[in-house]
């Protein structure tokens, strides 16, 4: 798998795993958890859009 592809998956899992870690964070009412979930859920978008880069340069 090319690098740029594998970003690009790798950044949607976090999201996703980001995003879940958010929404338990406040059902449960710990501003930590929420707090960590943004986090990973940027970071995750972030290695997409690195991914995204990538591959426009034929990487």
């Amino acid at each position: 798998m090319k690098p740029s592809t594998e970003d690009r998956l790798k950044g949607k899992a976090h999201e996703v795993k980001g995003a879940i870690k958010e929404t338990a964070g406040r059902i449960t009412n710990d501003p930590d958890l929420e707090d960590e979930g943004t986090v990973e859920k940027v970071g995750g978008k972030i290695q997409q859009g690195v991914g995204k880069i990538e591959k426009a340069l034929g990487s």
